[in-house]
């Protein structure tokens, strides 16, 4: 069985040398890049092939691709680069690079017609000045043939590598058992809804409470699928480090079957936490874990996939062993891995590395989304841009004077856009073309800029530089899923009338729609995941997308839920709903002591209530949640949490600890939720509102439920979530407002809690 290749990767593999630089010089996007393809295509002759497809075997390899052009009649083959700035500024290592391409592409085309030699061209293309600059050489195909030759010696030890390591966790997997004697209540059907999914490249919502080890019974059946399937990669994708910590987890009780299992597992982490150097720059000459990075990786790169095992720290310990660095070994190892760990936005943000590396190597993959309720937001986050005009006059007063005029002129067109507002807060209709026109100029100059001067460039000039950018692109995608908005505020030191502008996209499911459909199968699990219709909307899920509710594990004596049907937490009721509440919470208190949490819909809330509680009952312990608490003071909140301990902690729904914490047994035995959690009324919410009334009303949707009540009670059920972990808890959770009492709300409720009512 031959292994298969494209050119490209070939060459990226075999014939990458020196130094990792990643100092920013800017490069011809993707859409320049392909212009500048057909503007050379379309100078020469009539005779001339593009795209020409070419295709050559060596013993176990098969190497395909693309030639970017031909001209028989001058029996030319060239290789097209696209760049900006000096050609003489293009590394020697990526010449070397281009010209490796070249040559391999020459003797596919050499072989394919008998010739004896050929010309090949690298030919440079400016962007900006639409000027060629062509490197030509005449080659032998017995020089050509034996450099072919070379890169597929290089590359077949690897490959045969590879097609042994498949061939050998593929047939693991097949004898792949369930870790554990038996199933628990609802992980069987949970496990057996995901193995479908996989066989059948379904995407699937399963809403599966805490407690019956979801992470596990979605990574069992989707490995177990892999065989049968000839799945490539799977992609386990977390919102926080904790889903990260429980996937691996999982996965290591997996492994522990066999000895030195045949699975590659990748835990991919953010730059910031992986870099060794955070003072240094990312090239050889000022990081020396940068320097010789590709002339090391070879090495390191064969000791991580022979480890298997790839957490963060082995990583790291590889990388040092070889003095490369963590983060981009780990980058590499993201082609090489079986199975990656790792956040949302590496597969669903703009430049996703995992989604790009999919698309570029036609992977089959299966995503698993874990806690699957928060990839609208944060998806909302990835698709949203922001300009502040204050940072941006910060940069106009020390910008390079070449950048003066076109500055300015951003600058004039971003005071008219705010010139006649009369709120400090407004919803704009449309984009304003001719802002949006001189920011993209603004960019062209500063692009321009930085390709003449890549080094020593004010930090501020690259992060408006790559906000603008994101800004400009996210206007060309500009439609009703998103809204142009501008709040105005004074600047420093009684500065005129200044404004930020954002882009803020509401509905994700334009942008991550594709994400969905180029995976082979999805299963997106969470303990709120209804109604299904909502997330399948917002996120852009194939029509076809199954649901399922997962049976509980719990049983409805083991939760006593109450409804307090005669107190409202409406805005013009909180204040009288302080003495109710403090009240009810310690009778509670009285009758069980234990560990509470109290949840508030603000901190101002939260504070009046706090203040209430401790004058009427001041010898029960209480402790808070405060604004902007670090790692440090989340975890010393969490820790009075003890299983002998007493007291309420009080907390804002929607919070740090409103989700992802685990207080199993008497650590925590109650909840009172003081709200419904619905989000604050205003302009964006409202305009949100509309605008989803008008896109998915005929699939049935409605406005305010979209944009309040469903995101409301997603909080709801999580905070209530945090006091049943285990089959051995029991607990008690209140809900303090008439409203939850409503059908519509009621329904939006777990199918296992029996509600009740109560007065107080």
């Amino acid at each position: 069985m031959s292994y298969r290749v494209a050119v490209r990767a070939l060459c990226e593999f075999t014939a990458k040398e020196g130094d990792l630089d990643l100092r920013f010089t800017p490069a011809p996007t993707a859409q320049e890049g392909i212009a500048g393809h057909q503007t050379v295509v379309s100078r020469r002759g009539d005779g001339y092939v593009s795209e020409l497809a070419l295709a050559g075997s060596y013993p176990g390899l098969l190497v395909t691709g693309r030639a970017d052009g031909y001209d028989p009649a001058q029996n030319l083959l060239e290789e097209i680069k696209t760049h900006r700035g000096d050609v003489s500024r293009i590394p020697d290592n990526h010449r070397s690079l281009h010209w490796a391409q070249a040559k391999v592409y020459g003797w596919l085309l050499c072989a394919e017609l008998s010739l004896e030699e050929i010309d090949l061209a690298v030919v440079y293309f400016n962007v900006v000045s639409q000027k060629e600059t062509p490197y030509r050489e005449t080659f032998k195909a017995d020089d050509l043939r034996r450099f072919f030759a070379l890169q597929c010696d290089r590359f077949i030890a690897w490959a045969r590598q590879e097609t042994e390591h498949r061939g050998e966790r593929d047939a693991c997997l097949q004898e792949l058992r369930f870790p554990h004697a038996s199933f628990r209540a609802g992980q069987r059907q949970l496990a057996k809804a995901v193995f479908r999914a996989a066989r059948d490249g379904d995407t699937i919502m399963a809403q599966a409470t805490t407690g019956i080890g979801k992470t596990l019974g979605t990574l069992f059946p989707q490995l177990k699928a892999f065989p049968e399937q000839q799945l490539d990669r799977l992609f386990f994708l977390t919102a926080k480090t904790p889903g990260r910590q429980l996937a691996l987890e999982a996965l290591s009780t997996l492994r522990s079957q066999q000895d030195n299992m045949p699975l590659r597992v990748l835990e991919h982490t953010a730059r910031e936490k992986a870099c060794e150097h955070p003072d240094k720059a990312c090239h050889g000459d000022s990081c020396p874990l940068a320097e010789g990075f590709y002339d090391r990786l070879p090495a390191a790169r064969l000791a991580a996939v022979n480890a298997r095992w790839l957490d963060q720290a082995n990583v790291r310990r590889i990388a040092l062993e070889h003095s490369i660095c963590p983060y981009y070994l780990s980058q590499e190892l993201c082609r090489w891995s079986d199975v990656v760990v790792g956040d949302y936005n590496y597969y669903f943000d703009m430049t996703a590395l995992l989604y790009g590396l999919t698309v570029l190597n036609d992977w089959r993959v299966t995503l698993l989304v874990d806690e699957a309720h928060n990839l609208i937001d944060r998806a909302r986050g990835m698709y949203t841009a922001e300009l502040d005009q204050q940072v941006f006059n910060v940069l106009r007063r020390s910008a390079p004077k070449a950048l003066k005029s076109s500055l300015d002129r951003v600058a004039r067109h971003w005071n008219a856009l705010h010139r006649d507002q009369v709120d400090d807060y407004q919803i704009y209709p449309t984009i304003a073309d001719l802002f949006i026109a001189s920011l993209q100029k603004a960019v062209s100059a500063i692009t321009d800029h930085l390709t003449e001067q890549p080094t020593g460039n004010d930090a501020a000039l690259l992060r408006f530089y790559f906000d603008a950018m994101l800004f400009c692109r996210l206007a060309e995608a500009y439609g009703p899923h998103s809204l142009f908005d501008i709040t105005r505020h004074e600047g420093l030191g009684g500065q005129r009338t200044l404004s930020t502008l954002c882009l803020r996209n509401m509905v994700p499911a334009p942008f991550l729609k594709q994400r969905f459909t180029s995976a082979h199968s999805t299963t997106l699990f969470s303990a709120t995941l209804s109604p299904a219709q909502y997330y399948a909307d917002l996120l852009g899920l194939p029509e076809q997308s199954r649901w399922l509710e997962v049976e509980s594990p719990f049983k409805p004596a083991q939760l006593r839920v109450a409804v307090i049907r005669n107190l409202s937490t409406r805005y013009q009721h909180r204040t009288a709903s302080l003495q109710p509440i403090a009240d009810l919470i310690a009778q509670q208190f009285a009758q069980q002591p234990g560990n509470y949490l109290a949840f508030f819909s603000s901190y101002a809330y939260l504070q009046q209530a706090l203040e209430r509680f401790q004058q009427s009952y001041p010898a029960i312990p209480v402790w808070a949640q405060s604004r902007s608490m670090n790692e440090g003071e989340r975890s010393a909140f969490l820790a009075r949490f003890t299983e002998h301990g007493q007291g309420i902690g009080f907390a804002v729904l929607g919070g740090a600890f409103g989700e992802g914490i685990d207080l199993p047994g008497s650590r925590l035995i109650g909840a009172f939720i003081a709200t419904l959690g619905l989000p604050q009324i205003n302009p964006v919410n409202e305009e949100m509102k509309e605008r989803m009334q008008t896109m998915f009303a005929d699939q049935g949707g409605n406005g305010y439920d979209y944009a309040y009540l469903y995101p409301g009670l997603q909080k709801v059920v999580q905070a209530a979530g945090r006091v049943i972990r285990t089959t051995q808890d029991n607990g008690v959770v209140y809900l303090l407002d008439d409203r939850f009492g409503q059908r519509s709300v009621r329904a939006l409720l777990p199918t296992w809690w029996e509600v009740g009512s109560e007065l107080v």
